[in-house]
């Protein structure tokens, strides 16, 4: 049986920042190469993670993309959306049970590093944009030791977005 794929998808500046701060809208400062690529990847997983101040800059559903959002209070009902508190490697248990291919881990940093933390994660696609912030909220809100293989990389001359698709060392996607 085929293990079910787990990616982490994050944008990031060029100095490595993902957002000024916790409220920071990437769709603010994000090129349009970038929300393809976002588009394509996660509704090839099927299923998006992220944590709730991430859900709450675009706070809706995602079309042809089941959306799960790591939270440790109560909310209101969200048509399309799943709030989870549960342990990272029982979510993708229940997933992969579940029959789910594919997972998009998407933000932020709290989230990102959780996964990781685990040892969940396999693959990473990172878009480089090509804005600078100079401080703010890099990637990963914890120290990490990881070696990663390039898999893939592009240059957009439209926008001159760089999108890096890295395997983590040892593992063969």
């Amino acid at each position: 049986m085929e293990s079910m794929r787990v990616f982490i998808l994050a944008t990031q500046t060029a100095d490595g920042y993902i957002a000024r701060d916790a409220d920071h809208r990437s769709t603010a400062w994000t090129t349009r190469q970038d929300k393809i690529l976002f588009t394509r990847l996660t509704k090839q997983a099927g299923v998006v993670v992220v944590g709730w101040n991430t859900f709450a800059t675009f706070d809706k559903a995602l079309k042809d993309r089941r959306v799960i959002v790591y939270t440790r209070q109560a909310r209101e009902p969200v048509e399309g959306v799943e709030f989870t508190a549960e342990d990272p490697g029982k979510l993708l248990e229940r997933l992969e049970a579940e029959g789910v291919k594919g997972v998009a881990i998407c933000g932020g940093a709290h989230i990102y590093s959780l996964f990781m933390e685990a040892g969940l994660v396999s693959e990473f696609y990172f878009t480089v944009q090509p804005v600078l912030f100079g401080q703010g909220l890099k990637v990963f809100d914890i120290p990490l030791d990881s070696k990663l293989r390039l898999l893939d990389s592009a240059v957009s001359a439209e926008d001159g977005t760089v999108t890096l698709h890295y395997a983590l060392e040892g593992d063969r996607p």
